[in-house]
């Protein structure tokens, strides 16, 4: 038996759920992967202004990026990061 997706879901509605994402048209998938990625992203952001609410919206972009793709690959795409101090 392969554990549960959610631990807060009971097993006949996660079946449920499961069967309508196969019963979903790939631009329905789509649609709802980029819309749940949004809002993960707005969510992150969120938390950043939350946090730094001095932060200019350029250290607002690079905290995201730290935070989203990590701090050594967003220190290789944004140098200024370092200028930064962050």
């Amino acid at each position: 038996m392969k554990p549960p997706l959610a631990l807060d879901t009971s097993p006949e509605i996660e079946a449920r759920q499961i069967e309508g994402w196969r019963r979903m048209a790939p631009p329905e998938k789509a649609h709802l992967i980029v819309a749940l990625s949004q809002a993960a992203r707005d969510l992150a952001l969120a938390g950043i202004r939350h946090r730094y609410p001095q932060a200019s919206p350029r250290e607002q972009f690079l905290r995201l990026a730290m935070l989203t793709i990590g701090r050594d690959l967003a220190r290789r795409a944004y140098p200024e990061i370092d200028d930064l101090g962050l």
